[in-house]
């Protein structure tokens, strides 16, 4: 390359390096400022919190995996100051062990921003994120960040916008596979073995003498069912 033209090369590669920095987002929820576009709430208050912001919320109960949900409805709600929510037709929340892991909003037409374009550009100027949306299902848009994502898209005519903590829905994940593992673990414990020949079924505590065939063995998760099919049980387990 001739000397003249290192010059050009690098603002060309400086140009082309930026936009990819730009579309990376490392920003974490608790850098965040609560800002007016999500109403006084944010990601990790407790429900006490939530309830002082709208005393007329109900919470359900938590299931096994500590998850809850609730809906807010200022267009529907006459008990709700619809005054303090322009724009928002309803709210979904969603916790885990007590603490708000997921916003969302449905807007209705006189939201302030109506289009998915108009919602990111406004949205990120607000919240100061970075250029780093990318496409998301149907028309829409999504943000992920350090320990959080956003999507952004259009739901009846309206702007639909959702915030979610990432970390919770890995706690999540890993405590339904927890589960899933104790549940198949448990069933393997009390697993029943029968013959499809002699129609006698075994249990663990009294497994048969001779191995049974592959083509013969049937397996049911408990003796009932066994029962049910027709088989009986071993005389000497009896």
């Amino acid at each position: 390359m001739q000397p003249g033209g290192i010059v050009p090369f690098i603002i060309l590669l400086c140009a082309a390096i930026a936009p990819a920095q730009d579309r990376q987002c490392t920003l974490k929820l608790s850098q965040l400022p609560d800002v007016p576009e999500l109403f006084g709430f944010r990601m990790g208050m407790t429900k006490d919190q939530v309830k002082a912001r709208i005393p007329q919320v109900v919470f359900g109960r938590n299931n096994p995996f500590g998850v809850s949900k609730t809906s807010i409805n200022p267009d529907f709600d006459p008990r709700i100051d619809k005054s303090a929510f322009a724009g928002v037709r309803t709210l979904s929340l969603d916790f885990l062990d007590d603490r708000m892991t997921s916003l969302w909003l449905g807007c209705d037409s006189s939201f302030k921003w109506h289009t998915v374009p108009e919602f990111v550009e406004g949205i990120s100027q607000s919240l100061h994120l970075p250029n780093a949306w990318t496409s998301w299902k149907s028309r829409g848009q999504q943000l992920r960040c350090a320990d959080f994502q956003m999507t952004v898209s259009i739901v009846a005519d309206g702007p639909s916008f959702r915030i979610l903590d990432e970390n919770a829905q890995e706690t999540l994940a890993a405590r339904r596979e927890a589960r899933a593992e104790e549940s198949s673990a448990e069933e393997s414990a009390e697993a029943i073995v029968a013959d499809r020949q002699s129609k006698i079924y075994y249990s663990k505590a009294c497994p048969p003498e001779n191995e049974i065939k592959e083509s013969d063995r049937v397996i049911f998760k408990t003796s009932e069912d066994a029962e049910k099919a027709g088989y009986k049980q071993r005389k000497q387990c009896q």
